[in-house]
């Protein structure tokens, strides 16, 4: 009989669920796919139930079910937090404590009741930090390797360094709450008008368009950084102790003015913010994984924590750090730790065997649903949708002639993503040689702020001839960061200064090409996606490009798309001018009798992110 172990995060942010049988993935998926809400922090009961149907199993079958992270350990943190900074934060107190005594606290009566059934032997509640490095160490592809995990913060730990070996993993050093690199950056993105836990990644898109003319005064009076890495925060300057801020009026007094006020018009003061606070940030991820290097002796590192999201920072340690190779778990944050959890119990705590892949385990992180090509055909037919039924060849070719005539193509194929990233399942693609087509998918199909860079896609075989990578390395999760090479680029008005910037074709592939040259590029090969590496084949045979633009199959404030109704719905609510669900090329200027979608009923249905 096959062993089932069910990893489950919930409740504090972006809740999800992944299924292990006999050690092997079998699925996982982000609980906001399925209820539209993003970051969905509910019990994942339709992310359960997909993973239960995935495998034909129900609860009862579950033998272990493990939760991400220890809730009576992390409750003690919050006690004495408040008790340290009493009575400040009295307002912050009577608003958590509540929902503590009533749910948080009662973590197995509360699963059992969801799930419907217990487990066949046991709950388990791994380590917040122990979770982050099992989903980094297990599904990666070393024997051996340092282990990294950032975040805001777990139970208490905030920064671990840790060993993975065979099937164990071991932490070894941490950073304790309330000093927090996650949380430092969170201040500066609440700082800058930012949603905290969702916007940081809009902070270091931001941060090319500034200079870092605040990062002495960043190290002067908010971290004292050590040479390995560790630090300490002066935590007179912020509130998120005892308050229901991140920052205060001293911290302001630092910059000279106070926080930007969400929805405002951003000036070059945030870009040089963002810019100092990035800078800050490579240099603690930087010489924490020099640190590490040295008390592991490890050859490979893997990371993993909301951190490690921190695309421009991973560039920097793969190219200046003292690793041979890293490998970054794709769901980083905290939906990635009902994966680690799951590998946790059945390779840490069970003993069992750990079979390494050269590649990785994850399988390209495509671990969510799919739909069939008949299912799909029946919905379309339901809608009075046009469409064109292509032969796998035919597909390839017809989408590579569209994006050259470039349409703005919604691509929806196979099982969904699993993490932050569309990586080519759920994904809007466009032609990168484009100058117009930054703006016009940001504006027009994205509904979202200007400054925002989009990711590229190349085929792996041609990523080192446009990017600075070295052939050895790979980014098939979208999370590394590299420069354009210098053959690439074109030369522009060095005199420019902040979103006049946008203004300036940098390089062959400008759509793509963020204005300090940089990019965070996707590899693609036909082992993980062959039928995006196959479209990109003809599109590069037709062109000479290897390049596309790739971006997440969704508006801003929506979850990425889940199904093809939700895929149709985004389609017809935007700009785009194609949809492609699996065989099927839905073309707008095709449709007659198609069902309208009210485009601002459908954008105010999400809330701003």
């Amino acid at each position: 009989m096959p062993k089932y172990v069910l990893g489950i995060s919930a409740f504090y942010h972006d809740s999800a669920a992944a299924l292990l049988r006999d050690g092997e993935i079998v699925a996982a998926a982000q609980e906001e796919r399925f209820t539209r809400k993003k970051h969905d922090p509910d019990f994942p009961s339709n992310a359960v139930q997909f993973c239960f149907e995935q495998a034909g199993i129900g609860a009862a079958d579950v033998d272990f079910v493990a939760f991400y992270d220890k809730p009576i350990l992390k409750f003690h943190r919050l006690l004495e937090t408040y008790l340290a900074f009493a009575p400040v934060g009295l307002k912050s107190f009577r608003k958590a404590i509540p929902t503590w005594l009533g749910e948080k606290l009662h973590m197995k009566g509360k699963m059992t009741r969801a799930l419907g059934s217990k487990p066949k032997n046991r709950y388990v509640f791994p380590e917040h930090h122990e979770s982050h490095a099992a989903s980094a160490f297990y599904p990666s592809p070393f024997e051996d390797a340092a282990i990294v995990t950032m975040d805001g913060v777990g139970e208490w730990a905030t920064t671990s360094i840790g060993v993975g070996e065979g099937n164990k993993v071991k932490l070894i050093r941490e950073i304790r709450f309330p000093h927090s690199l996650g949380l430092l950056y969170s201040a500066f993105t609440y700082y800058c008008g930012f949603k905290v836990n969702s916007g940081e990644y809009k902070l270091m898109g931001l941060a090319p368009y500034g200079e870092p003319k605040y990062a002495d005064r960043i190290r002067e009076h908010l971290i004292d950084l050590r040479e390995d890495g560790s630090y300490r925060l002066d935590l007179s300057y912020f509130n998120y102790c005892q308050g229901l801020t991140m920052t205060n009026d001293k911290f302001a007094s630092v910059f000279g003015q106070p926080a930007r006020s969400p929805e405002t018009e951003l000036s070059q003061f945030q870009m040089d913010v963002a810019a100092s606070i990035q800078e800050v940030t490579e240099e603690v991820m930087l010489k924490t994984a020099r640190y590490a290097k040295e008390v592991t002796g490890k050859d490979n590192l893997c990371l993993a924590g909301g951190v490690a999201l921190n695309c421009v920072g991973n560039g920097v340690i793969l190219r200046d750090g003292p690793f041979d190779k890293i490998w970054i778990q794709p769901a980083a944050g905290d939906a990635g730790g009902a994966l680690g959890a799951a590998q946790f119990v059945w390779h840490n705590l069970l003993g069992e065997a750990r079979e390494v892949q050269p590649a990785d385990s994850q399988r390209g992180s495509l671990l969510g649903p799919k739909f069939e090509s008949q299912d799909i055909k029946s919905f379309l037919d339901s809608e009075n949708v046009v469409y064109e039924e292509c032969t796998e060849e035919g597909l390839a070719d017809r989408v590579a002639e569209l994006i050259e005539q470039e349409n703005v193509i919604g691509w929806f194929q196979g099982p969904m993503e699993f993490g932050p990233r569309a990586l080519g399942s759920r994904s809007i693609i466009g032609d990168a040689r484009s100058p117009k087509m930054q703006s016009v998918m940001n504006l027009k199909i994205k509904f979202r702020e200007s400054f925002r860079p989009f990711a590229p896609i190349v085929l792996r075989e041609h990523a080192s001839e446009y990017f600075e990578i070295d052939e050895q390395h790979d980014s098939p999760y979208m999370l590394i960061v590299a420069p354009v090479r210098g053959e690439k680029r074109k030369e522009v008005d060095q005199g420019l200064f902040g979103l006049d910037k946008l203004k300036q074709v940098r390089s062959v592939i400008p759509a793509v090409t963020h204005v300090d040259y940089s990019a965070r590029l996707q590899t693609v090969d036909g082992e993980r996606n062959p039928r995006l590496a196959s479209m990109m084949r003809r599109f590069h045979a037709r062109t000479g490009s290897p390049v596309l633009i790739n971006t997440s199959f969704n508006v801003r404030g929506e979850p990425i798309v889940c199904t093809p109704e939700d895929a149709l719905r985004c389609f017809m609510g935007t700009e785009m001018d194609v949809l492609v669900l699996e065989n099927f090329v839905i073309r707008r200027v095709a449709q007659k009798d198609m069902p309208e979608v009210d485009r601002e009923q459908y954008l105010s249905a999400f809330a701003l992110d």
